[in-house]
């Protein structure tokens, strides 16, 4: 596709993804995920710490690859309310397990009560403390290549490295997705671009891990303009 016929596409518009919401994502999305989206809204309404929850359409897309996946063990860097915590519990099967790992245990109890009415909280086992450090816990334990499905959406400057210990527990074949690659389209613009004050810090790294994740011939890998950038990694 040549560069007029990108400034001439009507894909990525408002417009469009206002109908993608209201045709496609809307309709589909479970009542407790409706609710837990709704009571994040609320709490942090004015924040920019509201669009820190992953969008539904990309909770649904990786909805669907977990089903098509058979995913059973997965990983979760990064919680904050849950939405997507939630939107993967109810994709796994009834004995899925999934290891959410946050800092922040005031914002899981945000979307707690929707994860316990959706009848999926003896899927989730929540480990509060810093990623790093949890996932070395998992390699020393034993975990190496026994997870199917790894979600990473915390810490942007730390993703090289959590990228490096991931491998080591995915299993072949297996998919880690990572969120916020295309910060908000910053990682495309020149550093004397305008742009906000918490998109600035995390540029570079996200265009640095792009990078290297283009070059590691460990995995396959495609970046995906869905939400706010998804990049999908599978293991080989």
């Amino acid at each position: 596709m040549t560069s007029i016929q990108l400034e001439k596409s009507p894909v990525q518009t408002p417009a469009t993804l206002k109908y993608i919401l209201e045709t496609s994502c809307y309709p589909k999305e479970h009542e407790q995920l409706k609710q837990l989206r709704e009571a994040t809204a609320h709490k942090f309404e004015g924040s920019w710490e509201h669009f820190m929850s992953v969008p539904i359409d990309e909770a649904q897309f990786l909805s669907i690859l977990l089903k098509t996946m058979n995913a059973k063990k997965t990983l979760e860097i990064g919680v904050f309310t849950g939405y997507s915590l939630l939107a993967t519990a109810l994709a796994l099967p009834s004995d899925g397990k999934i290891t959410a790992i946050d800092v922040d245990r005031e914002a899981y109890e945000v979307g707690l009560p929707f994860i316990e009415k959706a009848g999926v909280e003896h899927k989730v086992e929540f480990i509060l403390g810093d990623a790093l450090s949890v996932l070395h816990d998992l390699v020393d334990g034993k975990q190496e290549e026994s997870f199917d499905y790894v979600f990473v959406d915390a810490a942007k400057d730390q993703y090289i490295k959590y990228h490096e210990q991931v491998l080591k527990l995915m299993r072949k074949g297996g998919i880690v997705a990572y969120d916020n690659t295309l910060w908000a389209g910053s990682v495309a613009m020149s550093e004397d671009d305008e742009m906000g004050d918490h998109i600035k810090p995390y540029r570079k790294p996200l265009i640095e891990f792009n990078k290297f994740i283009a070059s590691d011939s460990r995995i396959e890998s495609i970046i995906l303009s869905v939400g706010d950038g998804l990049t999908l990694c599978r293991k080989v």
